[in-house]
């Protein structure tokens, strides 16, 4: 057959190796040329530069030549990109290989420096690679997606489990904490407290008053416990406080006190000036042969309801002689 001349070839075909009859390469296209970079492939033998891995056997210029017609997959030198090619003899005897990028070498072609001018006009390869490039911006448009929609996720159980006036856990979160801590091993305390006086406060100076004491109270709550403990408000002026890793009652006996305390310094609303005080109630995990989150509650709250009645201001363990009736006693007029 008659070769193009090089105008043409390069033109046509911009991957492609002309080589004599003995497979040493005479010249490749510009593309090409510029995949291989520094490798020099003019004078080099095409099939050490280009061995060819399927069809199997193909090691000689005389191999090459009776694959004339038939697909081949070579690749460019050592870990190079793999191609695809066909080859044909020329009329000197020599033959001329075309080659095109394989669909996986597609995926490096930035690391290529190749644009669509690289290629000839009725390649296919550009509009590969702007298939390609939309796949990839779909995939990380999606990966965004998915991702906003887990942060929305997780924020929106968060909120769910968060008390809006206090930033604190609602009921909600304090279950989700309590299940935890229930499958562990470790031994932990649930601490019930009501806030005495809270009430005597709201009404003389009004919601918005009482909220910014619940508010001063969930701060000062957070400030006198430890970095680990859970710190709640289940509704009204009730808030509990759990205690990972911790049974023992003096250390907790201790913590009461500091929360008392703490609650008991004035606080200041606008002009005004309140103070409160709270009693408390604690059951710890090592009191039950198998800790349930809701009856410990439950016990904490009777012994809460106990420390009331005993005087306010004050803090009992819970003990079997509580019993299970106690009944929240009816405030008066202080809380």
């Amino acid at each position: 057959m008659t070769v193009l001349d090089r105008a043409a070839r390069d033109t046509l075909m911009p991957m492609h190796v002309l080589a004599d009859p003995d497979g040493r390469i005479l010249s490749t296209g510009p593309t090409l040329a510029r995949i291989a970079g520094e490798m020099q492939l003019a004078g080099r033998d095409l099939l050490s530069v280009l061995p060819v891995s399927r069809p199997a056997g193909i090691v000689s210029a005389a191999d090459l030549r009776a694959a004339s017609g038939r697909l081949l997959w070579l690749r460019l030198g050592l870990g190079g990109p793999e191609l695809r090619g066909v080859v044909v003899e020329t009329g000197e005897g020599g033959m001329l290989l075309d080659l095109a990028l394989s669909l996986p070498a597609l995926s490096g072609i930035d690391a290529l420096g190749l644009s669509a001018d690289d290629f000839a006009p009725t390649d296919r390869t550009p509009d590969t690679l702007y298939l390609l490039e939309a796949k990839s911006l779909l995939s990380s448009e999606a990966a965004r997606l998915i991702a906003r929609i887990e942060d929305a996720r997780v924020t929106a159980e968060a909120q769910a489990g968060t008390d809006p006036l206090t930033s604190l856990r609602n009921r909600r979160g304090l279950d989700a904490v309590l299940a935890r801590l229930r499958e562990g091993a470790a031994p932990f305390a649930v601490t019930m407290l009501d806030l005495d006086g809270f009430k005597a406060v709201n009404d003389r100076l009004g919601h918005a008053a009482g909220d910014a004491l619940l508010v001063e109270t969930a701060s000062r709550l957070l400030g006198v416990t430890r970095g680990d403990d859970i710190v709640a408000r289940t509704g009204g002026d009730e808030f509990v406080v759990v205690f990972p890793d911790l049974a023992a009652r003096d250390t907790l006996a201790d913590i009461a006190a500091r929360i008392i305390a703490a609650l008991e310094l004035p606080v200041v609303l606008g002009d005004d000036r309140a103070r409160i005080s709270a009693s408390l109630g604690t059951a710890l995990s090592t009191d039950y042969v198998l800790p349930d989150p809701a009856r410990m509650i439950a016990d904490a709250d009777r012994a809460l309801y106990a420390a009331k009645e005993g005087g306010r201001a004050r803090h009992v363990f819970h003990t079997p002689r509580h019993g299970r009736s106690a009944r929240k006693p009816v405030e008066g007029p202080d809380g």
